[in-house]
């Protein structure tokens, strides 16, 4: 239980381990900042097609496997972006890290395989807040790097972690015997990976394409298009990537809409405040602190998630999940009301984060518990690849609103220029406090049912 959730952690890292160096990179690359914005971009896309795909090859042949397979990825592509400072090989390095992020579904998948059934909750709890603790951590870590180090020493840090998970992996963790013999779905494979490229490329680059631009709209389009298709060729597969049926469900549905808003509203809480506490003070408003003080801010939130999901699987355990679900949910929005009445103070702001990151862990800890317990045994590694893929789209939503509304909503401070106003953090905060709320309510409409398989 322990190295699967360091395992999390570790390919967790990779979502946020960027972002500290974009503003540095592209005048250490020669490049366009629109071009670095792919090292973010390209990870993102890579984990959203890998986590179903490596979910269902693992339910076939071997969660254990794949889970190794991944964590091979996650070295060689870190080992690659160490080694070059040329960008097209950074973004294939970068692929190769974000292909990774299918270990932590994969992790909760052997989890319920392997571990008695008084451990499972705690286990499952611990590896799936692993995505928020190893992303609140990438923050400070490569913020530090950033500043102190060469900028490449980030990517050996990620690749020596990453090879520690894989011995141990290799060396502890034992394969799952849960086995769904089948072939390969290459067509449905294709048309999700059309599909969610159509989906998060418009989501992600949007800002800078222009969200009324051609190629911004065509690819919606075809996501629109891609989506009837799936959902034709799908249920008529003998055996499918994804299962529709199992899928549309109304705990597995519910469940997932309430992961994409809890993704949303985490992810929307990190960035907006680390942008928050970075502002000038000039702008009357902002803490003036650099790269590292913003990353060590949310430093006590992922700490507090590796200590409250064990303490929550305990709780789901006796009143079961969704009241678990609904706490957390409403925990997180009471941290984004802290933020918005309390931010003066890099103290203020770190405690107002921390509360609302207790509520995440909340939440990601109960999550895979309510699908779980709506799905057969035997598509529980697809069906968790799925749920982390709409935490994704969650994730990467809330990036490219939070870019959006602190790009257009600005006001000129002297001497600087234009800068992100204060109101368009205090609406961040709400939106981020509006969908915590709207996942608690989604919550009370999930049925409460028997563990199936």
């Amino acid at each position: 239980m322990a190295l699967l959730a360091f395992s999390g952690i570790v390919v967790s890292l990779m979502q946020t381990l960027v972002v500290p160096l974009l503003p540095h990179l592209p005048g250490l690359l020669g490049r366009t900042p629109d071009d670095v914005a792919w090292l973010a971009t390209a990870t993102l896309l890579a984990g959203a097609v890998t986590m179903p795909v490596f979910g269902r090859l693992g339910d076939m042949f071997g969660k254990r496997r794949m889970l190794i397979a991944g964590l091979v990825l996650l070295v060689v592509g870190s080992v690659l972006c160490a080694l070059t400072d040329e960008l097209n090989l950074l973004i294939a390095g970068r692929v190769l890290q974000g292909a990774a992020m299918a270990v932590v579904p994969l992790g909760i998948s052997i989890i319920r395989d392997e571990l008695p059934p008084e451990r499972v909750g705690g286990g499952i709890a611990l590896v799936s807040a692993s995505l928020g603790i190893g992303g609140g951590a990438g923050l400070p870590l490569a913020g530090l790097a950033a500043e102190r180090l060469d900028w490449h020493m980030v990517f050996w840090i990620a690749a020596g972690v990453g090879a520690i998970g894989l011995v141990a992996v290799a060396w502890r963790v034992p394969e799952s015997p849960v086995r769904t013999p089948g072939r390969v779905d290459v067509p449905g494979m294709v048309i999700l990976t059309a599909l969610l490229l159509c989906l998060l490329l418009p989501v992600s680059k949007g800002g800078a394409w222009g969200w009324g631009s051609p190629l911004t709209l065509g690819l919606l389009a075809g996501f629109l298009v891609l989506t009837v298709l799936f959902a034709v060729v799908e249920p008529r597969r003998a055996e499918p990537l994804v299962d529709l049926r199992t899928t549309l469900r109304r705990p597995v549905l519910l469940t997932n809409i309430v992961s994409v808003l809890t993704g949303f509203a985490m992810f929307s809480g990190f960035i907006a405040t680390t942008q928050l506490i970075q502002a000038p003070a000039e702008t009357g408003f902002g803490l003036g602190q650099g790269i590292v003080a913003a990353g060590l801010a949310l430093a006590p939130g992922a700490v507090m998630m590796s200590v409250v999901s064990p303490l929550s699987a305990r709780m789901a355990a006796r009143t079961g999940p969704r009241l678990t679900l609904l706490l957390g949910s409403f925990v997180n929005g009471a941290g984004f009301v802290l933020l918005i009445a309390y931010h003066d103070t890099l103290v203020q702001a770190a405690a107002a984060a921390t509360v609302s990151s207790m509520g995440a862990a909340m939440a990601y800890s109960s999550i895979p518990a309510l699908i779980m317990r709506a799905v057969p045994v035997s598509e529980t590694g697809a069906a968790n690849g799925l749920n982390a893929l709409m935490r994704t789209v969650g994730t990467s939503t809330a990036s490219a609103v939070v870019g959006m509304l602190l790009a257009s909503w600005t006001r000129d401070v002297p001497a600087l220029g234009a800068l992100p106003a204060h109101g368009a953090f205090l609406l961040i905060f709400w939106l981020g406090a509006a969908t915590s709320v709207a996942s608690g309510l989604l919550t009370l409409a999930i049925p409460v049912g028997g563990r199936r398989g």
